[in-house]
């Protein structure tokens, strides 16, 4: 006699794979087997789960909406088996996503030490500036900066970042060194994503908001632009510290530096956090924590 959930752990593969042929590879099971376990799923819940055609495979809205569901099955069941077999150590996929350069520089390193010592874990990383809807697409886990607006998330801080404004000599050179905030009025300034530049002046926070000729929703681009001395910046200090430090660009405004933005790791609300993940983000708070949140003195000497 069959469950009614049989064929959950099928879906999930063809799902992450986009494709019968490759689940069935990954399983080391035939595709004619794919195919029956996930159709008696679809009978078994009583809608289709995905759209076939000769060229892909995609998720309708049921299944996108069961997915996540059936991955925390599968993972609450791995667990169990874990914990009865006395399997302390942390197994399964963890999927975490995180914006390009902070993953590319910071977090990859830490999930990839991570595996090295887990190797029963198998991580999905998704480095990308959009911001993913954690619920719908599967995810675990995220790394996201600044204010958390979704309710159904929840946020611990892992580390926090300095912003810094800059400029290159050559532009300081051409324009003038700006010693007010308010000076920067005359200024060209490159706007990243933030309409608004954020300042402490006599111990308050004070937000001003910055014109120029140019905007773009890429830190990277902006970093570009402040090294060809097209204007002046605010970045995280992590995307300009070793241009600080070469003289390639000039800190201004030293004594305005804001208060440092929390960097944080974000899971859904809804679902149980699972000890592997819990594990991955206690890695991540250690290692990143020293990186960003010590204090920064004047003049670079960090």
């Amino acid at each position: 006699m069959r469950s009614d959930w049989d064929g959950i752990e099928e879906f999930v593969a063809v799902a992450t794979s986009m494709g019968f042929k490759p689940a069935a590879q990954a399983l080391d099971v035939s595709t004619s087997h794919v195919s029956r376990a996930v159709t008696r799923l679809e009978n078994a819940i009583g809608a289709p789960l995905f759209y076939r055609t000769t060229r892909k495979v995609s998720l309708t809205d049921t299944g996108r909406t069961v997915l996540a569901q059936c991955r925390q099955l599968i993972q609450s069941r791995d667990e169990l088996f874990a914990n009865v077999s006395g399997e302390t150590a942390p197994q399964g996929e963890i999927k975490i996503t995180c914006s390009t350069l902070l993953g590319e520089r910071y977090i990859s390193p830490i999930v990839r030490g991570f595996c090295q010592e887990f190797p029963r874990v198998e991580v999905t990383m998704d480095l990308s500036n959009r911001l993913v809807d954690l619920i719908s697409e599967g995810f675990d886990l995220a790394i996201r900066t600044g204010q958390l607006e979704d309710s159904r998330l929840v946020g611990t801080r892992v580390a926090t970042r300095q912003f810094v404004v800059c400029a290159s000599p050559a532009y300081l050179a051409a324009h003038g060194h700006p010693g007010k905030l308010e000076e920067l009025k005359a200024h060209n300034c490159l706007i990243g994503s933030s309409a608004n530049w954020a300042f402490t002046q006599n111990g308050r926070h004070e937000t001003l908001r910055p014109r120029g000729n140019w905007r773009c929703n890429s830190a990277a681009s902006v970093l570009d632009g402040l090294l060809a001395g097209i204007g002046i910046g605010q970045l995280p200090l992590f995307y300009v510290l070793p241009y600080l430090q070469n003289g390639t660009l000039i800190e201004l405004f030293e004594d305005h530096r804001p208060e440092p933005e929390p960097i944080w790791a974000v899971y859904p609300q809804a679902r149980h956090l699972q000890p592997k993940v819990s594990l991955l983000i206690e890695r991540i708070r250690a290692q990143l924590q020293p990186a960003f949140s010590a204090p920064l003195p004047h003049h670079l000497q960090i």
